[in-house]
């Protein structure tokens, strides 16, 4: 499904990408909507150059999940262009991964056998498969842990799980929807320092979508901010602070109080929402 693609070899780490979305619109029939269509997503440019942490925030209904739905591959009528190292995205496919809000590991598996479910489809040997896995539980800190079930260990520890099953195959872009935001604000604090160190080991390019402006900043180089009906993107913040970042750090101050200052116009606070939607509801990965 989708391009033709190859999984790296320890040996030849993957190629990082430049990801380019250029007037991408998208929309969903509607019998509510004005015309039977409701625009989901209108006019989206954006260029996440290799190796680059890209942040995404918005209300509910700005089309954030939609569009990293796009750029997994999971939908093939949309407007516009999507493009990863100048070919068109067709389909899902290894270079792109993704983590999700939950976890969703299989629990009849070990923490070990759920990250190697990420290289069900790779052309490697089954001792190569055991050293890619090894590399990634030591990745995410979780030695010692192998062979624990997921019942067994935190909500935290299988979110690093998770983590880990994305980045096992070397993908190009990994994309992060909403991934600590089961957690409580301990938890996520922490995790998100390890994602930090983590994408500074790895430098693989990542979108991360989430409603935490301060989660946003603390973890970004730049910061998309989108506004809802349609979905579109109202501005994009450079997040030009040396890592590691610290909250009390009065330039990381200035620039969340900043972003925050886009959701409290009273515009778009009186904007009605726009209907529910589950972009990831029913999805089968190919793991």
């Amino acid at each position: 499904m989708g391009d033709t693609a190859t999984f790296p070899t320890a040996a030849q780490p993957a190629t990082h990408s430049a990801l380019r979305i250029h007037r991408l619109g998208k929309r969903y029939a509607s019998a509510q909507a004005e015309g039977g269509t409701l625009q989901v997503l209108q006019d989206i440019d954006l260029d996440v150059p290799a190796g680059r942490f890209v942040s995404i925030v918005g209300a509910s209904g700005c089309g954030k999940s939609t569009l990293l739905r796009l750029v997994l591959g999971l939908e093939a009528q949309y407007e516009g262009r999507i493009t990863l190292d100048g070919r068109p995205i067709a389909g899902t496919g290894p270079e792109r991964g993704i983590v999700f809000q939950d976890h969703r590991l299989f629990p009849w598996l070990t923490v070990e056998q759920n990250i190697a479910v990420g290289l069900r489809n790779a052309p490697l040997s089954p001792a190569d498969k055991r050293a890619r896995v090894a590399e990634h539980v030591a990745l995410v800190g979780l030695q010692g842990f192998e062979k624990s079930w997921p019942h067994q260990i935190s909500g935290g520890m299988a979110q690093r799980v998770a983590i880990a099953r994305g980045l096992v195959n070397r993908p190009r872009v990994l994309l992060l929807d909403e991934p600590f935001g089961a957690l409580d604000a301990l938890t996520r604090a922490r995790l998100q320092h390890e994602l930090q160190r983590i994408w500074q080991a790895e430098r693989i390019t990542m979108l991360l979508v989430t409603h935490d402006v301060d989660e946003a900043v603390f973890l970004g180089d730049q910061v998309v901010v989108m506004q809802p009906h349609p979905g579109r993107i109202r501005r994009i913040v450079d997040v030009d602070l040396p890592r590691p970042r610290h909250r009390s750090d009065a330039r990381f101050i200035a620039l969340r109080d900043d972003v925050l200052r886009d959701f409290q116009d009273p515009a778009a606070a009186d904007r009605p929402p726009a209907p529910a939607a589950r972009p990831f509801a029913g999805l089968r990965l190919a793991w």
